[in-house]
C-alpha cells in the first residue's frame, strides 16, 4: 500500500487524550497538532506542507491554502459539517473532501432532550442553591425558583425529521408527548413517529420546538421575528443543530418579552461565542459550548469512520466524498 503523509490540524477536540490516533498510522506518517489558529492561513498552509492528506475538524482550508499545498490530495473532516473547506475549489484541483455523515445520532438527540429537561426542572441551578446553604436555612421543607414542568400531554414540534430528528421523536414519544414534524422529505418511518405538518401549523401548535434541520439558504434564520410571532405564547425552543438557524437578536427579544418562555442552545452563529451575542444576556436562555456531539463513544465512532474513509480512499474506492 502506498504510504501517505498525514497531518491532523486541530485534533484536540476529537481526542483530548482519551482516544488514540494509531489507526491513522496504518496509512503512513502522521503528525498531530492539537490546535492551529484558524485566522492564520499561512500557518495552516505551513503545517500541511507537503502532506497529501489533511485531517481537520474546524480548521479552514481555503482556496489560498490549497494553492500553497500542491501535494494535497484529500481533506478528511472529523465531523459531518464541511463548510470550513472550499469544496468547489478543492474539486477543481482534484482534491477530495470527505466527511463523517453519521456518528452522533443517539448522543445528539439525547442532548437535545437533556436541554429540555434542564428547562423543565433547572436541576443544575437547584443543586448549586442547595450547596450554597440555602436549603438548610430554608423555612419550608422544599423550594423551587422556576416553574416545575411536566412534559406528558404537551406537543413538541421537530423541524427536520432526519436521523437525529427521528431519534428525538422516539424519546419524546416515550415521554408521552404528541410529536409534530416539518420536513421537506417525508417517510413512512417518520410518519410512524410524528405527524407531518406544514411549518406554520407546527409553529402554532407546538409547546416545544426542536431544531434538527441542516443549515441551507432556505433554513438560515428560520427562527426569526415573523415565525416567532406565529408560535404559542410561552413556547420553548431547543437548538443543538446549527447556530445560524436562529436570528439571535429576535430570539433574545422574544425571551425578554416572554413570548418565548425559555430557550436552550448548544450552537450559536459564531463559535466560539462572541461577547456581544445577545443570547448571553437574554432571560431564561441556557447556552452550552457546542458539546452535543462530544461523548467519548461518538468521538471514537468519528475516529473509526475517518480511518475507514482513508482506507477506502487509499484503496481507490472513496466513500463519503462531499464534493
Amino acid at each position: 500500500m502506498e504510504k501517505h503523509k498525514i497531518v491532523v490540524l486541530d485534533g484536540y477536540t476529537e481526542n483530548p487524550g482519551d482516544l488514540s490516533w494509531t489507526q491513522l498510522e496504518e496509512f503512513g506518517e502522521v503528525t498531530v497538532y492539537d490546535r492551529t489558529a484558524y485566522a492564520e492561513s499561512d500557518l495552516i498552509a505551513e503545517r500541511i506542507g507537503d502532506a497529501d492528506i489533511a485531517v481537520i475538524n474546524k480548521t479552514p482550508v481555503s482556496a489560498a491554502t490549497i494553492d500553497k499545498c500542491p501535494e494535497l490530495r484529500a481533506v478528511f473532516v472529523l465531523a459531518t459539517g464541511y463548510n470550513v473547506v472550499d469544496v468547489k475549489y478543492a474539486r477543481s484541483k482534484g482534491i477530495d473532501v470527505v466527511n463523517v455523515p453519521t456518528y452522533g445520532t443517539h448522543i445528539v438527540s439525547q442532548y437535545a432532550v437533556s436541554l429540555l429537561m434542564e428547562i423543565c426542572s433547572h436541576i443544575g441551578h437547584h443543586d448549586r442553591e442547595v450547596k450554597s446553604g440555602r436549603w438548610q436555612n430554608n423555612v419550608d421543607w422544599c423550594f423551587w425558583d422556576y416553574p416545575m414542568m411536566e412534559l406528558a400531554g404537551k406537543t413538541a414540534g421537530i423541524i427536520g425529521l432526519g436521523r437525529i430528528g427521528k431519534e428525538t421523536a422516539r424519546i419524546l414519544g416515550a415521554l408521552h408527548l404528541e410529536v409534530l414534524a416539518y420536513d421537506a422529505f417525508k417517510s413512512q418511518e417518520g410518519a410512524a413517529l410524528a405527524e407531518y405538518v406544514e411549518l406554520d401549523e407546527l409553529l402554532s401548535r407546538s409547546d416545544i420546538i426542536f431544531l434538527h434541520c441542516p443549515l441551507f439558504p432556505e433554513t438560515e434564520g428560520i427562527i426569526n421575528r415573523d415565525n416567532i410571532a406565529k408560535m404559542k405564547d410561552g413556547v420553548i425552543l431547543i437548538n443543538n443543530s446549527r447556530g445560524p438557524l436562529v436570528n439571535e437578536q429576535d430570539l433574545a427579544d422574544a425571551l425578554e418579552s416572554g413570548k418565548v418562555y425559555a430557550a436552550a442552545v448548544d450552537v450559536v452563529s459564531t463559535e466560539p461565542i462572541k461577547a456581544d451575542n445577545p443570547l448571553l444576556k437574554a432571560k431564561n436562555c441556557i447556552i452550552t459550548p457546542h458539546i452535543s456531539w462530544a461523548a467519548k463513544e461518538a468521538r471514537q465512532r468519528i475516529m473509526d469512520i475517518t480511518a475507514d474513509n482513508i482506507r477506502a480512499w487509499a484503496g481507490g474506492k472513496p466513500v463519503n466524498v462531499v464534493n
